[in-house]
């Protein structure tokens, strides 16, 4: 029989030191890095070896919250590419004489004209340096138009689409639009590539726009 010399225990409480380990802090998880975890094939299935199943996961950068677009700097002058179009064109034909926001195209004191939206948003007011008493805004967009700084200008009719040609004209920016009601519009049409194109690109910007100057936020999300 096995006799016992002595038993030397902890100077602390055994529950003192299982609180100790039970709070002590791990590694803390890397991004980039491959984790491999468990978890239940089913919901409410009693915990069994046969019902568990592997799966991997790898933490990523998350992105920042979405800022409020009106808190976003932009600016009101610049230069850009522009191009005309008209209601009767083969790409616009479909939507006659009506717009991305479902009004009828505007040529007056205020003119319409299409844009991506995730550059300037829906309702963006601007003048053209040299046109006095004419206002654009933007109230289309164009699939061609995405992932470029060109406004599509709308014209009446064919002739005065082709004598507009394209020109590189100055722009002042009186009032920008909205980045929640281009999103709100293009909602229920991300079936269209362009569409979701836009909706990316505003985020995308948002975001950008919300994460302070050298700080990169960490999360972890299963």
């Amino acid at each position: 029989m096995a006799t016992f010399s002595g038993c030397a225990l902890p100077k602390q409480s055994l529950l003192s030191v299982w609180k100790e380990m039970r709070h002590k802090s791990s590694a803390p998880l890397q991004t980039g890095v491959k984790y491999e975890v468990r978890k239940a094939l089913a919901n409410n299935v009693p915990f069994r070896p046969s019902t568990i199943k592997r799966y991997t996961f790898v933490l990523d950068d998350p992105k920042p919250p979405l800022l409020p677009a009106s808190n976003l700097y932009r600016n009101s002058q610049m230069r850009v590419r522009t191009t005309a179009y008209t209601h009767d064109e083969s790409d616009h034909i479909i939507y006659g004489v009506k717009n991305a926001i479902g009004t009828n195209l505007r040529f007056g004191s205020v003119r319409s004209a299409a844009a991506d939206w995730s550059r300037f948003p829906v309702g963006t007011l601007f003048r053209i340096a040299g046109q006095p008493g004419v206002t654009y805004v933007v109230d289309d967009y164009g699939s061609a138009l995405v992932g470029t700084g060109t406004i599509d200008l709308y014209k009446p009719n064919r002739s005065m689409m082709d004598n507009w040609g394209v020109r590189h004209v100055d722009i002042e920016v009186i009032q920008w639009g909205s980045y929640e009601k281009s999103m709100d519009l293009m909602r229920d049409r991300t079936k269209w590539r362009h569409v979701r194109a836009m909706m990316e690109g505003i985020e995308s910007r948002l975001r950008t726009a919300a994460l302070p100057h050298g700080m990169t936020p960490f999360t972890a999300a299963l």
